[in-house]
């Protein structure tokens, strides 16, 4: 029962918290510097709303757009550029990249220094302790948890490259809004991913060796919140960017449940560390352009399959198999239970995976000639957490199932 909980950032969740945004902003001054992504949001009416917002309170904000993962020259070009403009608050309204991004140069306004400085694995790896702008965090995605955690990850890509993280307490969001409105016109190919790579950090983080009563409680809600809207957001999403989704009643719950369950994922990741999906989601996001939540999606049922078996075979006693029972138990309405509820859990997760469509490895260019190259890369901090310590052979056999 002996555990720390480090610190967690204040946040509003609901329909409508989005126009707490301008107030907020105003509680800092009135020079902010928005981060954003290219194209939902911003083509987005809950945007235009918030533009007259904005001008109506004499904010005119600088708006810098991401595209794609961002990576440490990213960084450092847009803290060169932004260094002197002495923002009072710093804004990241997206998905992953565009929160990670906007957490990396909120940290380095005030030092002014290189983000290679501070990356986990690379360079120097000086500790961050700020001084940070302050950040606000506004999800328009359900799923990478970035607006909880004190870390942006940064990705270099390419043979030599990596995907590392910038961590520090002084990067927490002084505030998040999740505001499932805004979900309405994430596409259908994003919500899956998103939604995979929530699901993900719920399970790995409930089953982490760095678990505590407090992350279970909310890792368990948050897949029940999951269970019960996933499916229905994914159904009512818009097949293409810059559409709305489906308005129904029940679209709207569906929203609303999966951004609560995405906001859990990222609370508990930050506690707790996660698995080997993500483990092995650095170097195949790394050195193939496969985003990183149809890396979660496409590996999370055969490494649910491969830990329990591990489990089973060398960890009989492990609470982590009571856990997984659990979810699998959840997942089936409660119509099974002990290893009757394991099979059913891996017979999900891969049924989910064939009905998303999740592409393979291969359909990036991964073959069986990079699968060691791939194992000897996965043994960074999240496979710490793993619940059993898996071979180089588990490791190697889970990437060739999905080639």
């Amino acid at each position: 029962m002996s555990f720390t909980i480090s610190a967690l950032p204040k946040f509003s969740v609901g329909s409508g918290v989005l126009r707490q945004l301008v107030p907020e902003i105003q509680s800092f001054g009135h020079t902010v510097l928005l981060v954003m992504g290219a194209k939902s949001f911003a083509g987005s009416k809950a945007w235009k709303a918030l533009e007259s917002e904005l001008q109506a309170a004499s904010i005119d904000p600088t708006v810098l757009h991401i595209l794609g993962e961002p990576s440490p020259e990213m960084i450092d070009d847009a803290v060169v550029l932004y260094k002197d403009k002495n923002f009072d608050v710093v804004v990241g309204i997206g998905g992953g990249s565009a929160l990670d991004a906007a957490k990396a140069i909120a940290g380095l306004l005030k030092p002014k220094n290189s983000v290679m400085d501070h990356l986990e694995g690379v360079g120097p790896q000086l500790p961050y302790v700020g001084p940070a702008t302050p950040f606000i965090a506004v999800p328009t995605t359900a799923g990478t948890g970035s607006e909880a955690t004190k870390n942006a990850v940064l990705s270099r890509p390419g043979p030599d490259g990596f995907k590392k993280s910038f961590r520090g307490d002084a990067l927490v969001a002084r505030l998040i809004l999740v505001d499932p409105d805004l979900l309405i016109t994430c596409p259908k190919s994003v919500t899956a991913a998103n939604g995979m790579d929530a699901f993900t950090q719920l399970l790995e983080s409930i089953v982490s060796l760095r678990s505590n009563p407090v992350t279970e409680a909310l890792a368990w809600s948050g897949l029940d919140r999951f269970n019960q809207g996933f499916w229905d957001m994914w159904l009512a999403a818009p097949d293409a960017s810059g559409e709305e989704g489906d308005d129904t009643q029940r679209a709207n719950d569906a929203r609303e449940h999966m951004a609560y369950a995405a906001l859990m994922s990222g609370l508990c990741l930050a506690q707790t560390g996660l698995g080997s999906v993500h483990g092995l989601a650095q170097p195949l996001g790394s050195l193939w352009p496969i985003p990183h939540g149809v890396v979660c999606g496409t590996l999370v049922a055969e490494a649910t399959d491969i830990n329990i078996k591990a489990l089973i075979k060398r960890q009989p006693g492990s609470p982590a198999l009571t856990k997984y029972a659990r979810v699998g138990q959840l997942l089936a309405g409660g119509t099974v239970s002990g290893n009757d509820a394991l099979d059913a859990l891996v017979r999900y997760l891969k049924d989910w995976t064939e009905r998303l469509d999740l592409p393979r490895l291969s359909a990036f260019g991964v073959t069986e000639a990079d699968v060691s190259a791939i194992v000897a890369n996965s043994r960074g901090s999240s496979m710490q957490t793993n619940p059993i310590v898996l071979t180089d052979g588990e490791i190697a056999e889970l990437v060739k199932r999905r080639l």
